[in-house]
């Protein structure tokens, strides 16, 4: 069988929805990547108790390795070293070593950052993040956080806890270290390779592929098959070991089969194939938003190096906005009003010859919760795209609260793009 791990993590700002969690997907990648599956990520509050009960359910469920993350700092709500250590039957002393290394990465951050600390409370804070399980690997840190290894007691069962910090910056980068502890090592050692393939489409119904995957579940044994709907876009996550890849690629052809003309991806997201496309025409974006007031923009400018095809974006909510900075006429808004699938066309072309882009986007429309009318409800949203010899137009309603009319109005200019430049499904 396989290595198998599992993932707690703590702290009650994750918990309630504070705080994204960000290191339970990003673990589960990184552990298949190297051939270990993931059983369970559980998600905790700062309660000992809690985290105690949720160490004890992956314990019990076989896994070879179990993973926390958060609850390593300096305050008293930092649980996470003590606990583990009592759950492992390794009360925590204090590493005067660590301590001093610790001590000496908060005066480093202290003199960069102007921060006037008082001693005592610095000293105690040092000493509370250097005490480690008896017996425990201590993993250097990369803020103040140091990770730990720490293993069963002996004379007792059970699998090692690799203890990490909340930071995802600290977690990434200590990382490597981590893996490459004995106790780790040993804990991991049935890793195989583990495959993951993601197919896109774009505008498939779930239900339909339901009723495919019903057709030919009888020639998908050992594959490991999940859906997932979201922003319109249906995607077929497929995990499976090496020795079940002639069932994948009966499931590869049924889906070309069944949906050739929605399938649009067989890997890269929506965003990679846009930027990788923008990047090969040399082509340059320019955006005119009013719908979503920046998040197209925001999205074209997540990849590294978008300054290789994005010029700008003016989010011109106000008409008089439209008018100075987009050059749409008056006349237009007041004869079709400001959502219209003319004034968006007019946008594009405003944001195109502003910035003296290769491609221009508008974006108009009504996000709500107010603002609807019955000819005009809330979701009404109208796009354009602007290219040199092609002009690409949407008009939609879309479904949801304000932030989901946004979020989808975002992924639609994104399709607009794919299809401008690479063809396949109309967005």
């Amino acid at each position: 069988m396989a290595a198998r791990a599992g993932i707690v993590v703590t702290g009650t700002e994750v918990l309630t929805g504070r705080v994204a969690d960000r290191n339970g997907p990003w673990l589960a990648e990184a552990l298949r990547g190297i051939g270990v599956d993931v059983g369970s990520v559980v998600v905790v509050g700062d309660r000992p108790d809690d985290l105690t009960a949720a160490l004890g359910f992956l314990a019990g469920s076989g896994v070879d390795l179990v993973l926390t993350t958060g609850g390593l700092g300096p305050t008293a709500d930092d649980l996470t070293a003590a606990v583990v250590g009592d759950f492992q039957g390794r009360p925590s002393v204090l590493d005067p070593e660590l301590e001093q290394r610790i001590a000496d990465v908060v005066a480093r951050l202290s003199a960069r950052r102007g921060w006037h600390t008082d001693p005592a409370a610095t000293a105690a804070g040092t000493a509370k993040q250097a005490m480690v399980p008896a017996g425990a690997t201590v993993v250097e840190p990369v803020g103040t956080a140091p990770g730990l290894v720490v293993p069963v007691a002996d004379g007792r069962s059970g699998p090692p806890v690799l203890v990490l910090p909340g930071p995802p910056s600290e977690l990434q980068g200590m990382w490597p270290a981590a893996l490459a502890t004995d106790l780790v090592r040993r804990a991991l050692a049935g890793a195989a390779e583990l495959r993951q393939s993601t197919l896109r489409l774009w505008g498939t119904p779930e239900s339909e592929l339901a009723a495919t995957l019903r057709r030919v579940d009888d020639e998908l044994a050992g594959l490991e098959v999940t859906t997932c709907l979201r922003d319109g876009e249906l995607e077929i996550v497929t995990r499976y070991d090496p020795d079940a890849a002639l069932a994948y690629a009966r499931l590869r052809r049924a889906v070309d089969e069944d949906f050739g003309a929605t399938l649009y991806s067989d890997g890269p997201t929506l965003d990679e194939l846009v930027t990788a496309a923008l990047a090969d025409a040399g082509w340059r974006v320019a955006v005119g938003d009013s719908c979503t007031a920046g998040l197209v923009t925001a999205r074209l400018t997540e990849p590294a190096g978008a300054s290789a095809w994005l010029l700008g974006g003016v989010a011109a909510y106000a008409n008089s906005a439209k008018e100075q900075l987009l050059d749409v006429p008056a006349e237009l808004i007041a004869a079709h009003g400001a959502v219209s699938p003319e004034v968006a066309r007019a946008m594009a072309e405003g944001a195109r010859h502003r910035f003296g882009a290769d491609v221009g986007i508008g974006v108009t429309g009504i996000a709500g919760p107010g603002g609807g009318t019955p000819d005009k409800p809330v979701g009404t949203v109208h796009l354009a795209v602007v290219a040199p010899e092609q002009v690409l137009t949407r008009s939609v309603v879309l479904r949801g609260g304000r932030d989901a009319v946004r979020q989808r109005t975002t992924t639609l200019v994104l399709h607009l793009l794919r299809e401008l430049l690479l063809g396949g499904p109309p967005a």
